[in-house]
């Protein structure tokens, strides 16, 4: 058996590989409520091999929305829709989770096939958004600073959030602290310009996400796995580093988070990254610190053998794999093929299997 097909225990959850669907978002919502797209583009993973899906980013609050097309969870109508998924997600035999989001100064912008991009403006369904700090991303208009009043409000949808994804029937939780949405943004210097108890410090600047942890951590209890994502490097000089990330997902696992999802970029336009296969798997080991974190690697991950060289090496404890899932639903059983690992399929399947 490979390390990649090799079962993992997390809290009370048995997961039964390492080869996990991202999060990605579809853009298909109507008023955050899930709809058929989203049920048929998850169920099919749970057809196709992975160990865990993961839906995609899900706004706490109607203004923590990346564009007016997202998902939501502040509502118990986005819930139940939610749950309907989530049954058909276990039926198969397969894990879900789902990641709670708000996308702060990037809120309220264009869907990627819209014909138009920046902010939506208010009279097209769009409204004001929410930051640490009075900074526009480029290209975006400038958001408003988040007050006391408003950090509370933040804290409480996330909250109220991990509630009903729990009620829905969600097996694991993911707090998305990257690519430059509101938790990323209050942990880069270059977001975050704040001269209060938020702001300055690596402490400071890593508060409202452990607040948030906290939170999200009180509604899961003891049994439920929480993870939390995170942009390891802005990729931009003066941005959060890859040194600073390795701390918070110190502090993150001392709070309750299970798995740190290691992820890199997004926080500003003017980012330099070198994209190649496997290009953020130092980040992952960086914030494994030798095995002592759990963590999982991401980013143009795309064959069974690749994905079972990143765990051989100790850099990762799983994979999230993204485009690939969306080339092949069934990217799990044609890795497990490949690496010839004998794990179920669906009977539906199984002629298959083998030729």
């Amino acid at each position: 058996m490979s390390l990649l097909f090799s079962p993992v225990t997390i809290r009370s959850l048995d997961l039964p590989n390492r080869l996990w669907v991202s999060p990605m978002c579809m853009y298909s919502a109507v008023d955050g409520v899930p709809q058929d797209w989203h049920h048929v583009h998850l169920a099919q993973f749970a057809s196709g091999g992975a160990g865990l899906i993961v839906a995609e980013a899900t706004a706490v609050v109607p203004e923590g929305r990346i564009s007016p097309r997202d998902t939501g969870l502040w509502t118990d109508a986005q819930r139940d829709a939610w749950a309907t998924i989530v049954r058909s997600v276990h039926e198969r035999g397969g894990l879900i989770g789902i990641q709670l989001a708000h996308a702060g100064r990037k809120a309220s912008t264009w869907w990627p096939w819209a014909g138009e991009s920046g902010s939506v403006p208010a009279a097209e369904g769009g409204w004001t958004t929410v930051a640490p700090s009075p900074i526009a991303y480029e290209g975006f208009a400038a958001p408003e600073e988040l007050d006391a009043a408003g950090l509370v409000r933040v804290i409480a949808g996330f909250a109220a959030a991990a509630r009903r994804a729990l009620e829905a029937g969600f097996d694991v939780l993911e707090i998305h602290g990257a690519h430059g949405y509101l938790l990323h943004e209050f942990l880069s210097p270059l977001s975050n310009q704040r001269d209060d108890s938020y702001g300055g410090s690596l402490e400071n600047r890593a508060r409202l996400l452990l607040e948030v942890l906290d939170a999200v951590r009180g509604e899961a209890g003891p049994e439920v796995p929480v993870f939390v994502r995170i942009s390891a490097t802005d990729h931009a000089p003066g941005g959060f580093t890859p040194e600073e990330a390795a701390t918070v997902a110190d502090w993150a696992v001392a709070r309750g988070a299970d798995l740190i999802d290691v992820s890199s970029g997004g926080l500003v336009a003017h980012q330099r990254i070198d994209v190649h296969p496997g290009y953020q798997v130092p980040l992952a080991a960086a914030v494994r610190q030798g095995g002592r974190i759990r963590s999982s690697a991401v980013g143009l991950l795309t064959s069974g053998a690749q994905a079972e060289s990143v765990l051989a090496s100790g850099d990762a404890d799983a994979i999230f794999a993204g485009r690939e899932w969306l080339r092949d639903p069934h990217f799990g059983l044609r890795a497990a093929h490949e690496l010839g690992d004998d794990v179920p399929w669906p009977e539906q399947y199984a002629r298959a299997r083998w030729r």
